[in-house]
């Protein structure tokens, strides 16, 4: 788990005012971890295009030129020339070597083995011109691996793409994690991102943070370490089974398979279940957790609905239907109950529209992500949200946990279905429940990204196979 900053502003003057250190000394440092991570991924000789801009961006990308040059063949261009002190001074540094200059991406260039942008860098804040627009398409249509200098160019200090960006395969950021790098917009565009050290260590150079990205270090399965136990020590998950019962059974299954020492359907009807769950009119005595919304319908009636779910202490998930009712969504007022919600953006313009009294589209949700979830936990700040997309945001009271290990293999209906699952499984099992939102996400992204088929094949039930070879694949 990592720290995430909106920008690096006030770290990088820390830097100048309390270390002693200069504009300088960060910019080596900075061109320095680009230059040692292509050290250790190319060989020597390797051709590699920088392309740099006219701000410090720019000197970056400058610096690193003159860093690689003689042990790999460099060419630098500066499309629009260069304006910034800093990037002036390095354009000097880098010309006393020899380093020629160019101002266009010539067709020479066509063949290249590494493409780094340093054009715009993370300050960005107005939509490309023209002449920007033509250029980055140029860039991305070169042969080469790539790599962005601190962020792809296009991409805004918010995230959004403005219109277009560099399509990087690796972002090698400066000093620190940036939240404008996880958006769910920005995803295609950013690749690997690698943070790279400043002139300090990262202890002394990072702030406080209420934001953090996760990894696979954060994956704490429900590992069984203890053998004197009964089905009862593992937690009795219950899901309500409405209209859709595939979609119950899907999360009922997934509770099982990620720990849940019993699972049971509660239905309205006799359903097709699996011999392995259990199924009840009402919610059993033993239950520890409760899962209500997966294709639920309008299948219980007001007073099941206040008796069973409103009424009950039990640790909840609220999921898929349960964001367009407003009976459900009264259980968000209950501040000592533990709850979770799992919505996709438009099921939040649901949620939104029914807790804030205020119509948003889709578009809106999606480009301002991170604000959204900020909002919903301060109004409701016992809550635990889980807002699905490509990078999911976990979110409660002033904190954001980014989960940026999904892939678009999960882009399949049923996958929230299992999500769903994971989390009341660990909730029954007495996980708090950012926690369980947390170890839900991450074994719903790890399972996909083990999935060894193809990219449009993976099938909702695929993903609870992969939970089962989890513990094997996490401590290899």
């Amino acid at each position: 788990m990592q720290k995430i900053f909106q920008n690096c502003y006030a770290m990088d003057r820390r830097c100048y005012e309390v270390y002693g250190l200069t504009e300088d000394i960060l910019m080596e440092h900075a061109a320095g971890g680009i230059a040692s991570y292509i050290r250790g991924e190319f060989p020597d000789g390797s051709r590699i295009l920088i392309i740099a801009g006219i701000g410090n961006n720019g000197a970056d990308g400058i610096v690193l030129a003159r860093l690689l040059y003689m042990r790999y063949e460099i060419t630098l261009v500066t499309p629009f020339g260069v304006k910034s002190h800093m990037a002036k001074l390095q354009l000097e540094r880098v010309q006393k070597l020899g380093v020629v200059v160019g101002k266009e991406i010539d067709e020479q260039y066509d063949q290249m083995d590494v493409v780094v942008d340093a054009l715009f860098g993370a300050g960005l804040d107005r939509e490309l011109d023209r002449e920007s627009r033509s250029l980055i398409e140029r860039m991305n249509q070169l042969d080469g691996f790539k790599i962005a200098c601190d962020i792809p160019s296009g991409i805004g200090a918010d995230g959004r793409v403005l219109p277009l960006a560099f399509r990087a395969d690796t972002t090698i950021t400066m000093g620190a994690h940036k939240e404008a790098l996880y958006l769910d917009e920005a995803k295609d565009f950013v690749g690997e991102i690698i943070s790279v050290d400043l002139g300090v260590d990262r202890m002394l150079y990072e702030e406080e943070s209420d934001t953090f990205v996760l990894d696979i270090d954060d994956m704490h399965l429900p590992s069984r370490t203890i053998q004197s136990t009964n089905k009862g020590s593992f937690g009795h998950a219950t899901i309500l089974s409405g209209e859709k019962e595939g979609a119950s059974i899907m999360s009922g299954l997934a509770a099982l398979r990620f720990g849940a020492g019993l699972a049971t359907l509660v239905i309205h009807e006799k359903v097709s279940a699996p011999h392995c769950l259990m199924t009840s009119t009402v919610v059993p005595a033993g239950t520890t957790a409760l899962a209500v919304g997966m294709g639920l319908g309008s299948s219980f009636d007001s007073e099941f609905i206040q008796r069973y779910i409103l009424q009950s202490d039990l640790p909840l998930l609220l999921d898929a239907d349960s964001f367009y009712s407003h009976e459900l969504l009264s259980a968000l007022e209950e501040k000592r109950r533990t709850i979770v919600l799992t919505p996709h953006p438009k099921e939040f313009a649901s949620l939104w529209k029914i807790t804030a009294g205020e119509e948003v589209t889709i578009s809106q949700i999606q480009k301002n992500r991170f604000s959204f979830v900020r909002a919903f936990s301060q109004r409701y700040p016992s809550v635990v949200l889980l807002l699905k997309g490509a990078n999911m945001l976990i979110s409660y009271q002033n904190r954001v946990w980014i989960n940026p290990l999904g892939s678009n293999k999960l882009s399949k209906g049923g996958s929230g279905d299992i999500l769903s699952g994971l989390i009341v499984s660990l909730l029954a099992q007495g996980y708090d429940a950012v926690d369980a939102a947390i170890g839900g996400s991450l074994a719903l992204a790890l399972a996909a990204k083990s999935y060894e088929g193809a990219s449009f094949a993976m099938l909702p039930t695929d993903l609870i196979d992969e939970i089962e070879r989890l513990e094997k694949r996490i401590s290899s």
